[in-house]
This record gives structure tokens, C-alpha cells and sequence, in this order.
């Protein structure tokens, strides 16, 4: 390639040199914690799935149990949980550890079962004593009575004409029972205080049981 001049001499026009292009060199050490991380990731991502992926078998509530009520093996099914982070269920091999313990609270179907809503103590408190009501199922205030209910024992009097008014005892279902007869029991704790003047009205057929507070 030439150039001309002002005064018209061609001259040859100086070649730029080319351009040389530095490469980036890779370190190893940056190359191997690249490598350390992506591999540590995907172990992480293993296990996450693995404990996701991790099954149990527990204890579920399969039916209606009342507070206070004595757990059946007919109150409880196994079933499969996958995970179960956070939760203390009961696991299923345990069935012969809960049956037989009462329910601390209620409990409801398709729950998982934990030993905190089970409890050995009986209903009877400090200074109770229990006794049991023989009652026509007319005298039962409730279509079914469950254990923990509050209820009310008043005298109804001895002479029909007598407008006196009765006296009260409250105490607390234990349990209830259906004999053959059909007659209804109910096992209620009482104040010790009240048991003998209770005993005797119910001997006399004097007694009468008003709900007062539902478990």
C-alpha cells in the first residue's frame, strides 16, 4: 500500500502491527473449589430428598374419643408418614404402650397420635370419691353422656307437695355404662364431704342429674 505526497512522490505506508491478545490463565486452585462446591451441592439436594422421602409407620386416631375415655386398639389405625419433621407421633410398634391409657383431651379421626394427649392419672381429683347412679334412660340429661362432663345431682323431695327447694351436689362423669335392664349407670366423682348425703337420696330413687357443662 503506498501513500502520495503533496508534491505527488509515492511512499509505502507504514503496516500496523497486529494486535496481540492475552488469554486468561486459569488457576487450579479457583478450578478444584468450583468443582468442591457444585459436588457438595448436589449431596445436599440427595439428602433433602432422601429425608423427604423417608417413611414411618405411626399411630392415628381412627374414631371419636372422648376426653378421659380408655384407648382401644379399635381407637387407633398404623399408617405410612413421609417426613414428619417437627411432629413426636407414636410410633405404631407402641400400640401395646397406649392401649389401655386414657385420653388427656379429645381426640379426633385422621390425627396422628403423641403420648402428650395421653395421660395414666384417673379423673378423680384430690378429696373425690366416686360412686355410681342407677338412671332410667329419662333421667339421663344428655343422649350420651362422655367423661369430663360437669354435672349437677339436686334431691328432689320426699313428699310431692313439698315445694322446698333441693338441695345441689356437682360432680364430674367418670365413665357410663348400659346393662342388659337398659337402665343407664353413671359413675360421677363427688366431694367426699357429699358422697354419704348423695348415697342416701339415690337409695331413695330422690335424685335428679342436670348437664351443666360438656366435655
Amino acid at each position: 500500500m503506498s501513500l502520495v505526497t503533496r508534491n505527488g512522490t509515492p511512499v509505502d505506508a507504514p503496516v500496523a502491527p497486529p494486535k496481540v491478545v492475552r488469554q486468561r490463565r486459569t488457576r487450579p486452585g479457583l478450578l478444584g473449589l468450583a468443582v468442591l462446591l457444585i459436588a457438595l451441592g448436589g449431596l445436599g439436594a440427595a439428602f433433602a430428598v432422601t429425608s423427604v422421602r423417608a417413611t414411618g409407620s405411626y399411630l392415628a386416631v381412627a374414631r371419636p374419643v372422648e376426653v378421659g375415655r380408655t384407648l382401644s386398639a379399635d381407637d387407633l389405625v398404623s399408617v405410612q408418614v413421609s417426613g414428619g419433621a417437627g411432629l413426636s407421633p407414636v410410633p405404631a410398634k407402641q400400640l401395646d404402650e397406649v392401649v389401655g391409657k386414657r385420653a388427656a383431651v379429645g381426640l379426633t379421626p385422621g390425627t396422628l397420635l403423641t403420648m402428650e394427649q395421653l395421660t395414666d392419672a384417673p379423673l378423680l381429683g384430690p378429696g373425690q370419691q366416686q360412686i355410681a347412679l342407677g338412671l332410667k334412660p329419662s333421667q339421663v340429661p344428655a343422649r350420651k353422656l362422655h367423661p369430663g362432663d360437669k354435672v349437677l345431682l339436686v334431691s328432689t323431695p320426699a313428699d310431692e307437695d313439698s315445694q322446698a327447694p333441693g338441695t345441689r351436689f356437682t360432680g364430674t362423669v367418670i365413665d357410663t355404662a348400659t346393662p342388659e335392664n337398659e337402665d343407664v349407670v353413671v359413675y360421677v366423682a363427688l366431694p367426699t364431704r357429699d358422697v354419704p348425703a348423695v348415697v342416701v337420696l339415690a337409695a331413695q330413687e330422690r335424685i335428679a342429674l342436670v348437664l351443666v357443662e360438656a366435655a
